[in-house]
This record gives C-alpha cells, sequence and structure tokens, in this order.
C-alpha cells in the first residue's frame, strides 16, 4: 500500500467507480472507510473488523470530517469549497487514476485522452497488441475501472488507460505512452471553462518521464499545444496532408490512406467506416510502435478491426436505405466527423439532452458544407435551441428539411423519407439522458426501428 492512503479513508462517490474503490480499500486492509454520495448508499458485505460509516443526500460531504484521506471519483468536482476546505485542514486527496498508475506494474502503461476518439484508439491499441501476441488489458473510463486492473496484472502485460477530463483533473503522475487526441471543447456543465477542461487534459502528458513517448495531432492547435507540456524525448506527430503542417508529421493521412515510416494503409481496406477513423487509426499506431510493434504489423491488424457498438456502426441496408448508428457521438464535433463520411444523399436524426454545448460551427457544416444532407430530424431538449442555431446558418435558403419530433421513433419514421439510395444516420451531437438512459440504450432502439424497417 502506498502511504497516501491513512485511513480512516473517504470514498467519495459510491458509484461503479466508487464500489470499485471501495473492494480496493476492503482488499487491501483498511480497516477504516467512509462512504459519501449524494444518493442513498447501499453496502456490498464486509468483513467484521472493517468499520464503515455512510453519508447521502444534500450534506454528503459532512463525511470528509471524518477522513484523512479521500479517493474522489472521478464524477465528482475536485475544486468545491468543501474539498479545499479539506485539504487546507490537512486531508489527502487522491484519485483511481493516481493509485493505479503510482502502483502498477504493468511493463507498460498507455493513456489515451481527447475530445473524440478515446474509446476506438483504446481498443485498436488492444486490438493491435492482441493480434501480435502481446498481454493486455483495457480500463479507467472504458472497460473496468483501473483499480480492478491491479487484481489480475502481471508484469508482461500493457495496461491501457481511456482518461476523461475528470479522471485527469488532479493528476500528478503520467503514462508511459500519452496519446492527445483532438481536443475541443466539453463538459462545460461541469467544468469551469474550456481552459480549465484543457488544462485537465494536459494532466496526461504533463508528469511524463524523459523516456516517455507523447503521441499528438499537429493539425489540432489545442492538442498540439497540450503536447507541448510533455517533457518526453518522443513525441510522434499526426499530420493531415492537405492540413496547416501539409503532412510534416510522423504520421500523414492522404484522404483515405494513412502512411507511416513507408508504410500505407487504406480506409478502403479495413473494416471501419469513416475517414475521420484515421486519426485514431494512426494514433494507435503510433502508441504501438512506441512499445516496439512494427507498423506493418499494426496496419495489417487494423484491417481486422471492427467499429465499437453505436460508433459510426454501419446497421446495413433496408428497402435500399443505409443506416448508420452514432449513438456514441454525444458531442458536435463527433457529428462533424460523422456526417463528413456520408456519401449519399442522407437524412440526420440530431438532439438529446442539454450539456451547454456550442452548436454554431456544427450548424454552419451541416447547412453549407453538407450538400447531401437532406432532412433533419431533432429530438429531446436540445432540439429547439439546435433548430434556432441551424436557421441563423441559413437553413430556410439550404433545401434541407428540418423538424422536432417528440420521440426517436417519429424522428426515425420521418428520415425513412429519403428513400430508396439514401442514409439514414443517427448522429446526435448531445447526450441522451431525458429520453433515454444514457447512449447505449438509445442506440439499442434505434438498432431495433433498423430491424422492424
Amino acid at each position: 500500500m502506498q502511504n497516501t492512503l491513512v485511513a480512516p479513508v473517504g470514498v467519495l462517490g459510491f458509484g461503479v467507480e466508487g464500489q470499485s474503490t471501495f473492494n480496493y480499500l476492503v482488499r487491501n486492509g483498511i480497516k477504516e472507510i467512509v462512504v459519501m454520495d449524494k444518493n442513498p448508499v447501499t453496502l456490498p458485505e464486509v468483513p467484521a473488523d472493517v468499520n464503515v460509516k455512510t453519508f447521502s443526500g444534500e450534506t454528503y460531504m459532512d463525511g470528509l470530517k471524518d477522513c484523512v484521506t479521500v479517493v474522489r471519483s472521478a464524477g465528482v468536482y475536485p475544486m468545491s469549497k468543501e474539498l479545499f476546505k479539506f485539504q487546507m485542514n490537512g486531508g489527502l486527496m487522491t484519485s483511481q487514476i493516481q493509485l493505479f498508475l503510482e502502483q502498477t506494474k504493468s511493463k507498460k502503461t498507455v493513456g489515451v485522452t481527447g475530445t473524440l476518439g478515446k474509446g476506438s484508439t483504446v481498443s485498436m491499441v488492444s486490438h493491435i497488441l492482441t493480434k501480435c501476441g502481446v498481454n493486455n488489458e483495457i480500463g479507467g473510463n472504458f472497460g473496468v475501472p483501473a483499480l480492478d486492473l491491479l487484481e489480475t496484472e502481471t508484469p508482461d502485460r500493457v495496461s491501457i488507460l481511456e482518461l476523461s477530463s475528470f479522471q485527469l483533473m488532479t493528476l500528478s503522475i503520467s503514462p508511459d505512452v500519452g496519446v492527445v487526441l483532438r481536443v475541443s471543447t466539453e463538459h462545460l456543465d461541469w467544468h469551469k471553462s474550456v481552459e480549465e477542461y484543457r488544462d485537465a487534459k494536459a494532466n496526461l502528458v504533463r508528469w511524463q518521464k524523459r523516456d516517455a513517448t507523447c503521441v499528438y495531432l499537429k493539425d489540432a492547435e489545442p492538442t498540439a499545444k497540450i503536447a507541448g507540456e510533455s517533457p518526453a524525448r518522443t513525441k510522434y506527430a499526426i499530420t493531415l496532408a492537405d492540413g496547416p503542417n501539409q503532412g510534416d508529421g510522423d504520421a500523414v493521412i492522404d484522404g483515405a490512406t494513412l502512411a507511416i515510416d513507408g508504410e500505407k494503409l487504406y480506409l478502403s481496406d479495413c473494416k471501419v467506416k469513416g475517414i475521420y477513423q484515421l486519426e485514431n487509426m494512426a494514433a494507435a499506431t503510433l502508441a504501438v510502435k512506441a512499445l516496439g510493434i512494427k507498423v506493418a504489423d499494426a496496419f495489417e491488424a487494423l484491417k481486422s478491426y471492427e467499429t465499437l457498438p453505436f460508433r459510426m456502426e454501419f446497421k446495413g441496408e433496408k428497402n435500399g436505405i443505409e443506416f448508420y448508428n452514432d449513438s456514441y457521438a454525444t458531442r458536435p464535433d463527433a457529428t462533424i466527423a460523422a456526417t463528413a463520411s456520408m456519401k449519399r444523399p442522407f437524412a440526420l436524426i440530431l438532439g438529446g439532452s442539454e450539456k451547454n454545448a456550442d452548436f454554431t460551427e456544427l450548424s454552419q457544416i451541416l447547412v453549407k458544407d453538407r450538400p447531401n444532407l437532406k432532412r433533419i430530424a431533432l429530438i429531446g431538449a436540445t432540439a429547439q435551441r439546435m433548430l434556432e442555431s441551424l436557421v441563423q446558418a441559413g437553413l430556410e435558403s439550404s433545401g434541407i428539411e428540418a423538424k422536432i419530433f417528440p420521440t426517436l421513433e417519429d424522428a426515425f419514421a420521418d428520415s425513412l423519407a429519403i428513400g430508396k439510395g439514401g442514409t439514414v444516420i443517427m448522429s446526435p451531437a448531445c447526450a441522451s439522458f431525458g429520453l433515454f438512459k444514457n447512449y447505449k440504450v438509445r442506440g439499442q432502439v434505434f438498432d431495433k426501428l433498423v430491424a422492424e424497417v
């Protein structure tokens, strides 16, 4: 055990991650535990010699007074006045990712962050390593909670972590290979500013050692700026052949082709759809290159990689209409990327719950730069605000038909009017809450509707 965990230890937030932290503390012999969550707390069975206090409801943070150390779950904002006071009075605050990186015995750790593509990239890294016979496991924001990885850890394993800004915000240790994907703005209903959000992301590489590796997108200014904070000696840059750096990078994306070290990967040879996936493929390949995998072997592995559920997932063609399920697209940037891949006339299902995202750029691109976009069906709490943004971007003179619908079922039915030779894509640019429990349930409903066509 690290001496950072001085008992009594608080578990702040008791969702999936908090419950994982609780089990970790019990496994490691912590006898005094304080569990705090705004929601009612249901404890698992604990050994008789473990004393557990619980605090819930609006005053759940009152439990901090009984803690020396607190392990903050990712969704709990770390800059609250209660946590500030706790630390000013000598309290120690840590997190799952901090503890994992302090204690891991994995031969290498790979961390991936960004606004877009984290899940796809970590799964690509894992797919390549598995195909090349390298023992690996995914955890963090994707897969299992990070501290659960310690239970099954072996010294020959590579641990791959998908890391959100929530998890990175207080981190003071960085992984061996840090991958910074395209970063824009997100979670401004949680973060106080864009600057705070991007500063949190920078912790992925800020504390790297000199012999570490940083992979980043050189053509995206916020990403390049974050990479500039890494002291790592090896930095691999991804660039676009028609971008501001004119393909001056270790990985160059030219149209639907990826080139690294003289090797080329053609998107047409791969199972995944969506030209934006080449950025994720480039990042994954450079990450495994840092682990000693040959680029040619990585490219061969990527040809057999299949997209994750609800991430630009092709659901087939019925009555001459193609269907794509991109329910995971909970940000405007994701929808911008997804719609760029549409070749046929298409209908777009858009909207969801409110995260205070700015829809200006999305609206302008949909109206002005997507000539094959014919219909937009809007749903959810953001529907009216999105429609107003589209109108401001010139919707009424664009020839695109846009309407608000009360349910996904209604929106889907309207989208079928795209007709034979067209495409229906659900890429909402918003979270699902309000209409659905999460993006997975939203995706499952869409799949059911496609099956019934």
